[in-house]
């Protein structure tokens, strides 16, 4: 219990200096929200990877897709690395720093509202956002939970209440840049700690081929295929007993990431070309070793099958399969897993609340509000609002409505069902209408929170890929049969990559 809670008081007494260090860079909005704009490749790479995964792939998808597909649970870390990494860097990542930057757009529903010229589509953009990273905030909280009970035998609101103040902190004092090297000091203690868990739990089964060997004795007969229920070795095979629904939690998981504005803000923040080049490559590791050993250990899950993992009912609590599969570990790696869930949670939620508390002031309050708001007072409202956001995703964290994984899929499917497709095009094609957008907007929505009462599609996560899916098939359709843009608006716009730069002669073989 000393060696836990040591490593607990390093790792709280790091954030909060770090945030201290940071004052100094956050005096304006620019530098609160964007880092002044030059924040470097590492750190950028770092503070998206971080972003990226919480405690909810940790504990919750980890958990509960190691359980239903097994070892092809992997399949989701690597979809998040080369398509939820690698693939959007490549597609996003310098059109979106070019473009933001000719807009002076500091949030995502700032850019449509500036690229589409339209007040009314950033205020629905803003109120989209605040909803919908909410419950996304309560998940991040409700995964920590069974895991600090477990090393700590501690009350779960003590836990997030204390984890909320702590983040606090350094976000109210320090911005972005408080995050991103938070971040980066985060995502060190995630790839060391992952690989110890790894090897661990593998030791614990007899090494990697004896845990193989054991799952693939094992018969899935919960699997949604009637004709591949009961039949051993599918849990250690390569697709694994439901490819489809698998597919389904890939794209959600993975095409996500390029329309949460959390995630797409790190774009806004690349110092230089060569941020974006380091970026990419090592934010994709850091995606491949992170994702892909979270969900390759949740894949033996069905090695812990014990009674503590079933719920009265008969149902299986999905978000205590993998505590209960750290809990024989030895207690210095208990520690290292704590700081590590942590570490994972506070980087996400860090950047939720700054995403939330800078799009409802400089999109909402600023535009319908208090329109003459100067720097300011911004600065002042957005880390009163930094404190408020958290207070509010507590108080929902305190009762949660349903477990880690549908939360996080309706969330998700909201925001990246409304956002993706028009912030995705409106990048790269002149065509795309201001209907298109508020089309995208509904579907997203309406999709989502249509689907938890009616259920058209039996999982929330499926309804989240849809949504995505269905938006990038609607902006475009919709663009070609409602009224374009002004044409030179649009152009000068887009004047931004046309623009003619020096370069040195080891960047560029042009003559």
């Amino acid at each position: 219990m000393f060696v836990k809670i040591l490593m607990l008081l390093i790792f709280f007494g790091i954030m909060i200096a770090v945030g201290f260090y940071s004052r100094r860079s956050a005096t304006n909005v620019n530098d609160y929200v964007l880092g002044g704009r030059r924040v470097g490749p590492w750190l950028t790479a770092f503070a998206f990877g971080t972003s990226y995964f919480s405690s909810v792939v940790f504990v919750g998808y980890a958990g509960q897709f190691g359980w239903k597909y097994g070892l092809a649970s992997t399949w989701i870390g690597l979809g998040n690395a080369f398509i939820g990494s690698l693939l959007a860097w490549s597609v996003l990542g310098r059109r979106t720093r070019i473009m933001t930057q000719k807009l002076n757009a500091r949030t995502m529903p700032e850019y449509f509202g500036k690229r589409f010229k339209s007040d009314n589509l950033q205020i629905a953009g803003s109120a989209i956002a605040f909803v919908f990273l909410v419950p996304y905030t309560a998940s991040v909280y409700n995964g920590l939970s069974n895991l600090f009970s477990m090393a700590f035998s501690i009350d779960y609101k003590v836990c997030i209440t204390f984890m909320a103040l702590l983040t606090a902190v350094y976000v109210i004092l320090g911005g972005y840049m408080a995050t991103a090297l938070n971040d980066f000091i985060q995502g060190i203690i995630m790839l060391f700690g992952i690989s110890s868990v790894i090897a661990a739990v593998l030791s614990g089964q007899g090494g990697f081929i004896n845990a193989v060997a054991k799952l693939s004795e094992i018969a899935a007969d919960d699997v949604a295929v009637p004709a591949l229920q009961g039949h051993p070795g599918l849990l250690a095979s390569f697709f694994g007993p439901d490819p489809m629904n698998l597919l389904g939690v890939v794209i959600l998981t993975s095409l996500g990431t390029w329309g949460l504005p959390q995630m797409v803000h790190k774009f806004y923040t690349i110092k230089d070309e060569k941020a974006v080049r380091t970026g990419t490559i090592v934010s994709t590791f850091f995606a491949i070793i992170i994702a892909g050993g979270c969900y390759f250990l949740g894949g033996f899950g069905r090695l812990f099958d014990v009674p503590a993992i079933y719920k009265p009912d008969g149902s299986i609590a999905f978000d205590l399969i993998v505590p209960q599969m750290l809990s024989t570990l030895p207690d210095i790696l208990i520690g290292i897993v704590i700081v590590l869930v942590l570490s994972a949670s506070m980087s996400t939620l860090s950047s939720l609340v700054l995403t939330s508390s800078s799009t409802l002031t400089l999109d909402f309050l600023k535009k319908v509000v208090w329109k003459d708001m100067d720097d300011k007072k911004q600065l002042v409202i957005m880390r009163a609002l930094v404190a408020g956001f958290i207070i509010l995703s507590v108080v929902l964290a305190m009762n949660p409505p349903t477990f880690i994984a549908q939360m996080m899929g309706i969330s998700w499917g909201a925001l990246a069902g409304a956002f993706l497709a028009p912030f995705l095009y409106g990048l790269y094609s002149r065509n795309i209408t201001r209907a298109s957008v508020w089309v995208s907007y509904a579907f997203g929505v309406g999709l989502t929170v249509g689907n938890m009462f009616f259920k058209w599609i039996k999982s929330p996560i499926n309804a989240g890929a849809a949504a995505m899916i269905g938006g990038l098939i609607l902006v475009p359709i919709v663009s070609l049969l409602t009224p374009k843009m002004d044409k030179e608006t649009v152009d000068e716009i887009f004047t931004c990559y046309d623009e003619t730069v020096v370069v040195h002669r080891t960047s560029s073989l042009e003559e």
